[in-house]
């Protein structure tokens, strides 16, 4: 009898020891792979520097071996960060950055005295980076704005955050709010992908692109809400391989590839696919913009089942996009020019803010080869009001209805 009770509690302790963490074994350290800023000296309350929290979790998870390892920014907190630098590579095959609560820059301009101006945020030589979560990214861009021609913006663009030279990255499920220029740069980048992220700030904030791309391959950018004072996406040089898809773009500029070939450089563009995206109120809808000094391609581009809502420019290819004296366009002739060529615009529809729906400015040097239209119906967002194209040193072939008819050279 003795022996069945002796069993009997034994088994009862071993059940309870199983459900209860008390009795189990410790959870001090639950997740050996989590490291939360918090516990590397993180505070949250909005107004004390945060950064070297941030940097000691991150060294830490990067220098970890282990299969996946995760930075936390935890909710309900609002972290005051500088700027910082999160190096790789990391030992781990992948990392992941995950934003739950709120990041904030700091609100002067100040604060980047005797830093690099161009960065708040930067990932680099990072393979494998997921940066994910429900939180919010706030860059408190207005004091930018406000000294938009001073000092520290002549040569740099400060981009909230940066990923430069990584490999294979995710970007997803985060709000971006208010950076002092460019939201997100991907800069010589190969595998990253953009999905369901929100980036918001004013129509007249100055530059604040949504996501700028640049000597970067494989880029894809999917349900994602983009309205800032800039480019909701700018595609710049030495980049192939880059797909744009449903997308809601405005306020902003657009989606433009460019602008490129500013200072008389070779410039290389390929496969870029836009799809499925809503314009709303932006000031231009597809877009290619060359500078005439330029030299090189852009090929193989298709923009495809777009839908313009009052939108001032629809359409518009710009190979004389320059800027002297101040005036937009009012630049000498030139004999070089980057050659656009093989460009499809098919199944385009909506309303233009403008009469011109469709611009087709090519160079006279370097014409604009192998455009093609196919299923286009553009109108007028006044009743009564109708729409035309200008076109100029433009090559190619219309199929189906076309409205307006983009007088391009067959």
């Amino acid at each position: 009898m003795n022996a069945m009770l002796m069993q009997v509690v034994f088994a009862f302790v071993l059940v309870l020891g199983l459900l209860s963490p008390d009795l189990g074994s410790s959870t001090a350290d639950a997740n050996p792979n989590s490291f939360d800023v918090s516990n590397y000296g993180a505070v949250g309350d909005g107004s004390r520097d945060d950064s070297d929290a941030f940097l000691k979790a991150w060294n830490a998870a990067c220098s970890k071996e282990t299969d996946h390892p995760t930075v936390i920014v935890p909710g309900s907190k609002t972290f005051l960060v500088h700027p910082v630098f999160f190096k790789g590579p990391c030992k781990a095959t992948s990392i992941t950055f995950q934003v739950l609560g709120r990041i904030i820059a700091p609100a002067s301009p100040q604060a980047w005295k005797g830093l690099d101006p161009s960065q708040w945020l930067a990932f680099k030589s990072v393979k494998g980076l997921e940066i994910t979560g429900s939180g919010i990214i706030n860059g408190q861009g207005s004091g930018w704005w406000t000294r938009h021609a001073g000092i520290i913006l002549t040569c740099h663009e400060l981009q909230t955050m940066k990923l430069c030279s990584c490999e294979e990255t995710t970007l997803r499920d985060l709000h971006f709010l208010d950076s002092p220029q460019m939201h997100i740069a991907i800069l010589g980048c190969n595998g990253v992908h953009v999905k369901n992220l929100t980036i918001t700030a004013p129509e007249l904030s100055p530059n604040t692109d949504g996501i700028h791309i640049q000597s970067s391959d494989n880029v894809t950018i999917n349900d994602t809400v983009i309205g800032t004072g800039d480019d909701c996406v700018s595609i710049g040089d030495l980049t192939s391989n880059i797909n744009v898809s449903y997308v809601r773009c405005g306020p902003g500029h657009g989606i433009s590839i460019g602008s490129l070939g500013k200072e008389g450089n070779s410039v290389q563009v390929e496969n870029i696919h836009v799809s499925k995206v809503d314009f709303k109120g932006t000031t231009n809808g597809a877009r290619i913009k060359t500078w005439p000094t330029g030299r090189g391609y852009v090929k193989g581009v298709t923009f495809e089942h777009l839908y313009f809502n009052s939108v001032q420019n629809p359409i518009i290819i710009d190979q004389n996009y320059c800027l002297e004296d101040d005036v937009r366009g009012a630049c000498a002739k030139t004999q070089t020019g980057v050659h656009i060529s093989d460009v499809q615009f098919n199944n385009l529809f909506g309303t233009s803010a403008t009469d011109v729906a469709i611009t087709l400015n090519c160079s006279s040097s370097v014409a604009c080869t192998g455009i093609f239209f196919k299923s286009i119906q553009l109108k007028s967002n006044k009743t009564g009001s109708t729409v035309t194209s200008t076109c100029s040193n433009a090559h190619g072939n219309i199929f189906g209805v076309v409205k307006p008819n983009p007088c391009i050279q067959i």
